[in-house]
């Protein structure tokens, strides 16, 4: 429906400029009037998720990252190394908005009734880019009322790691596994996971870096989980392989030995109850899908583990498409239903819009440490 006036506000966006410099800046933007099934969204609520570090910093090197003012608003200016502009090349001169969900007011609203039903109501939305900011125009496809008392704050988090979590389990099924092994396992994502497997009886093989992660995880009902720092890490992983039967991994980590070993240790045990020798391996499917990299070095792969064997990449959005439009609504109907209990995140830090370009907070924010998140508040001063 038409207005008198647009609606003006900040939006962060990331650019990479030719000589070697990324620039994160706030910039006034103009929100798009809704069509008759949209909506404008004032954004209150928007997390920061490891994929939105990807895209906010790209290759630059964090400690040479200076504040300046830009058109009058704060902004961030980085430096990108020879070897970071050459993986950057494709997006060098383009301002990207950034965040992928958020949640917030619905301020404006297309003629569709649907639409108009939305007018005040809170909502949380995944736009693919934008939420970042203080208005947001999007589709009531990319929409998820929030229950009646639940705040953006609940809600801000409820598309990426709960249907990545969903997704996870609905491919396991998918392709015949009857148990899944995770890595990162007790960052916010993991242990959503650990929630949804804990209610609906699937096995689950939690994978994490230190002691203290294990013993977190453990004091929320998990029953299996190995830790890389154990010198007994590969016998530990055998062993429960062996107890939950699972042959598919998705991984956060993605550099490194890890989907090697994780390999190797699934046909190790597979091999326990193996009745004949084959100088091929197994003929079980051990399956690895890398969706993270939280390690950008190269992934090592020791093939010691016979012929039957994946490695990919998973995505969120290319799955959501695999399964169409009723799975998807299914998924996120799940999520409204659970958004308390399974699929509640906590925050260790609130940010103001401003922050997001503040060398201080960036210092912080940007080092994807395990089971640490961020919330970022466009409506705060």
């Amino acid at each position: 429906m038409s207005n008198t006036h647009p609606l003006r506000g900040l939006q962060l966006q990331s650019l990479i400029r030719p000589e070697g410099e990324l620039e994160l800046a706030l910039v006034q933007v103009d929100t798009p009037e809704p069509g008759p099934n949209e909506i404008v969204l004032r954004i209150e609520a928007a997390p920061i998720n490891p994929s939105d570090i990807g895209l906010l910093f790209g290759a630059a090197d964090l400690a040479t990252a200076k504040g300046v003012l830009i058109d009058g608003h704060p902004a961030l200016r980085v430096a990108v190394p020879e070897r970071g502009m050459r993986a950057m090349a494709p997006r060098v001169g383009m301002a990207i908005p950034c965040g992928n969900e958020g949640a917030g007011t619905v301020v404006r609203a297309g003629s569709s009734p649907e639409a108009q039903a939305l007018l005040g109501r809170t909502v949380a939305g995944i736009g693919g880019g934008g939420m970042y900011a203080q208005y947001r125009c999007l589709r009531l496809d990319q929409c998820l009322p929030l229950p009646a008392g639940a705040t953006a704050e609940q809600g801000a988090s409820c598309f990426v790691n709960p249907l990545t979590a969903l997704g996870m389990v609905e491919t396991m099924k998918l392709e015949g596994h009857r148990a899944l092994v995770h890595t990162a396992a007790a960052s916010n994502l993991g242990q959503m996971l650990n929630r949804i497997c804990l209610k609906d009886g699937i096995e689950l093989v939690n994978i994490v870096r230190k002691p203290e992660q294990a013993e977190l995880l453990r004091a929320q009902g998990a029953k299996h989980v190995c830790s890389t720092d154990s010198p007994a890490f590969m016998e530990e992983l055998t062993e429960a392989l062996a107890l939950t039967g699972a042959t598919i991994a998705f991984d956060a980590i993605g550099g490194g030995k890890l989907a090697g070993q994780i390999l190797a240790c699934m046909e190790a045990a597979i091999a326990r109850t193996a009745t004949e020798f084959s100088r091929y391996g197994s003929n079980v499917l051990k399956q690895v899908y890398i969706y993270g990299g939280l390690d950008l070095s190269p992934t090592e792969i020791t093939r010691s583990f016979g012929m039957c064997w994946g490695v990919g990449g998973w995505l969120l959005f290319p799955f959501l498409n695999r399964v169409g439009p009723a799975v998807t609504a299914a998924l996120k109907q799940r999520v409204a239903d659970e958004l308390l209990t399974t699929f509640g995140s906590h925050y260790a830090r609130r940010i103001p819009l401003a922050g997001t370009v503040d060398p201080a907070e960036v210092a912080v924010y940007a080092q994807r440490a395990t089971g640490t998140k961020f919330l970022i508040e466009p409506a705060s001063p």
